[in-house]
């Protein structure tokens, strides 16, 4: 499933935690605040379970939307807008 990370948190530490594990999960960054990506389910609730115990839920926002290819690929880009073919279903290597 495609994915979309949305996010204003208020603490640096934890907002640099949230990025980190976002791109862990194979997420492209789009905005500095936002990342998307193609991940499976499982990675998707360890995603939600790693910035729920980071985020202050009095004060931090985060949003997490789903997609499909098809709606991507009918979505509108303007300006200096990400390239749509980063977002793929291809398998991701992580090299630490």
């Amino acid at each position: 499933m495609i994915a979309w990370v949305l996010y204003d948190i208020e603490k640096d530490k934890a907002r640099t935690k949230v990025a980190k594990y976002c791109k862990q999960a194979g997420l492209y960054r789009v905005q500095y605040s936002c990342f998307l990506g193609t991940v499976n389910a499982n990675e998707l609730d360890t995603l939600q379970l790693q910035i729920e115990e980071l985020i202050n839920k009095d004060k931090d926002k985060v949003y997490i939307f789903q997609m499909t290819k098809k709606e991507l690929k009918q979505s509108i880009l303007m300006g200096q807008a990400f390239d749509k073919k980063m977002v793929t279903d291809e398998v991701r290597a992580l090299f630490f």
